[in-house]
């Protein structure tokens, strides 16, 4: 049997470990990129290593998260990332260059290289064909640094594409159809490889959305080949120099197999409240559309736009229907004005965002109460919009233009357009001066701090003995935003743990934090795939400053499960997964010799001391995840063992 590329690539880069699903590895990584949403904490944690330079072949600081500046706080963060990027050697994407998976594909990306974000749809980058994979901020500082990337060896599931998309079917459809066979929780432990001759009739663009949704299956990652249309794509970029042929084996090793024939898909749409609730657009003809976005790092491409450009001209935006679309970057803003597609979509009353993240992470854009939003995102979770009640549906620009022009849910065959076909540009704008490449010499830069950037907390050892009360009991899918809430209001304090402390578990329960600063130590229990969702760290490191020491739950969310052991938080699954069960929310638990047990591999038992009963926990860490709980996180491991 021959290699897979995914294998191939972690073959290049492996430092340690074996290369077996379930062993832990590590991996030399040559790229990492921070968002303004994590990359302040991610820069606090790197400074406090004391590297004077990065020491990868390439770090980006992009800005495009926090970009409604109602305060100080935004401004604040981006002057401290410029000025930290300059200092430590990092190119700094100003505000307004883009999103940061579209401009990496644009300016950074490289086949063959290793990419590691402090944000989940990092993964964008492996239609190049990199491995790119998402993490939390603690991560991304220590990669950096220099040190390896950790990672449990995942299963690599080969997805055999045959056939050939039919008009109004995209990529988008491929993804959807993906999370609609192995749900939300399905790619947990995997990396999805593309392959066949299906992927040769796949845009470039549609090789991106996939690769950006395959955070939504839970993903380690998700990778196409680099071939002649990749080639094509790095030339119009002016970087045709850094393509290189790569694709698996023929009769690659493959762990799952799973094949789509791309003939028989036709237009999917995710209904609320989770992107797995997929079902034919035919299906749902009919109910009243208030909002449609296009955009966020899914789908705000040129052809994107391109394509909803060509759908509205000469027509008008339902009377009923808000419509926005946003410019993934600079240059597809450039782009589309040259090209009359922005006069095509003023014209047709859409309106046209900045290029940022915006509505897809809650900033701005709310829906209306009770009304439906179709968007071209990836995540349609509960109160994500900023709408606790809004009704918000995931589809391709094709299908949302349709509902921006009728009003309702359309399926876009059903309209009297022929199938339109964007031509890849043979040449891009490429004008790179938001785009600010780190001085040669440092001696002179001061790192700029505002009031709301504080210092980092610091954390004890674990304890021998956790006794704590369980406060919050939850159910399955529980996701970072319902951890640590995003959004116009909470965003900006992600560089002051204390005051964004103030928000955990806040769309649960309101009084959460009041509660943990009583009980002083807490406990979380929850059920099966805890903590999908976006990369962020907050949702570990806010709850830890809170007194969180353990989680028991079914299962985790890969991510999640990093951040909790990187800030020392004893992430527990149940032995027995009915012992969830005898928990009630309120219980007093009570788990003895917790430090001897875990450093000598033993049976960890939790006491409910209500009913005086013992359920027995696994603890699934490698000798190097035990050290960092043990010693409280993964900053104090590092700092000890550089002494």
């Amino acid at each position: 049997m021959g290699s897979s590329l995914a294998k191939k690539i972690i073959k290049k880069h492996l430092v340690s470990g074996k290369m077996s699903p379930g062993e832990e590895i590590a991996i030399k990584i040559d790229q990492t990129l921070t968002q303004d949403a994590t990359g302040t904490m991610a820069y606090l944690q790197f400074e406090s290593l004391g590297i004077p330079k990065v020491r990868t072949k390439v770090s980006v600081s992009y800005v495009d998260h926090n970009m409604l500046q109602t305060g100080f706080e935004n401004a604040d963060d981006h002057r401290y990332l410029q000025s930290v990027a300059a200092k430590y050697g990092i190119y700094f994407s100003r505000p307004g260059n883009g999103i940061c998976h579209q401009v990496h594909r644009e300016r950074f990306g490289e086949p063959g290289l290793t990419l590691l974000g402090s944000d989940s749809h990092t993964p964008t980058n492996g239609g190049l064909g990199m491995l790119a994979i998402g993490a939390g901020g603690l991560d991304i500082a220590l990669a950096m640094a220099g040190e390896p990337f950790y990672m449990t060896m995942p299963k690599i599931v080969g997805v055999h594409l045959k056939g050939k998309l039919k008009n109004w079917v995209t990529g988008k459809d491929v993804i959807l159809e993906m999370l609609r066979r192995l749900t939300v929780k399905g790619g947990i432990g995997k990396i999805i490889e593309y392959y066949g001759e299906g992927v040769l009739a796949l845009s470039i663009h549609d090789r991106f959305t996939i690769s950006n949704m395959g955070a939504e299956l839970g993903a380690t990652t998700s990778i196409f080949p680099s071939d002649e249309l990749t080639k094509k794509y790095l030339i119009a970029q002016g970087r045709g120099k850094v393509w290189k042929k790569l694709s698996p084996d023929p009769k690659p090793d493959y762990d799952e197999h799973i094949e789509i024939d791309l003939d028989k898909l036709e237009p999917l749409i995710a209904q609320p409240h989770s992107p797995d609730n997929v079902v034919k657009v035919s299906e749902i003809e009919g109910i009243p559309v208030a909002q449609v976005c296009i955009g966020s790092c899914t789908n705000s491409s040129y052809h994107d736009l391109a394509i909803a450009a060509e759908m509205l001209k000469g027509k008008h935006v339902h009377p009923n229907v808000s419509m926005t679309l946003t410019p993934g970057s600079k240059q597809v803003f450039e782009m589309i004005a040259k090209d009359g597609i922005l006069e095509t979509i003023i014209a047709a009353g859409a309106r046209v965002l900045e290029s940022a993240c915006g509505p897809c992470i809650g900033m701005g854009l709310a829906p209306a109460s009770g009304s439906v939003s179709v968007r071209s995102f990836n995540r349609n979770f509960e109160g994500r919009s900023g709408t606790a009640d809004a009704k918000v549906y995931l589809a391709s620009p094709e299908v949302c233009t349709a509902c921006a022009i009728t009003g309702v849910i359309t399926d876009p065959r059903n309209l009297n357009i022929k199938g339109i076909r964007i031509k890849e540009p043979k040449k891009y704008i490429i004008n790179d001066n938001m785009i600010i490449p780190p001085p040669k010499k440092v001696d002179n830069i001061t790192v700029l701090r505002g009031p709301n950037i504080k210092p980092l907390p610091a954390f004890e050892p674990m304890p021998d003995t956790i006794q704590a009360k369980v406060l919050l009991k939850v159910g399955d899918n529980i996701t970072t935003d319902h951890i640590m809430p995003a959004g116009a209001k909470i965003l900006p304090l992600r560089s002051n743990i204390p005051a964004i402390s103030e928000y955990v578990f806040s769309r649960i329960d309101s009084e959460f934090p009041k509660k943990a600063k009583e009980a002083g130590h807490c406990i979380v229990v929850g059920g099966d795939n805890y903590g999908q969702g976006s990369s962020r760290e907050h949702a570990a490191l806010a709850p830890k400053y809170l007194g969180l020491q353990a989680v028991i739950v079914k299962s985790f969310a890969r991510i999640h499960l990093a951040n909790l052991i990187n800030f020392g938080i004893l992430p527990l699954t149940f032995s027995n997964p009915s012992d969830y069960d005898l928990i009630n929310q309120g219980d007093e638990l009570e788990i003895k010799d917790v430090r001897k047990i875990i450093s000598e591999n033993g049976v960890l038992k939790a006491r409910i001391v209500r009913s005086n009963s013992y359920i027995e926990l696994n603890y699934t860490l490698t000798p190097r995840q035990k050290e960092i709980v043990l010693s409280g996180g993964a900053l104090n491991y590092v700092k000890l063992n550089r002494k």
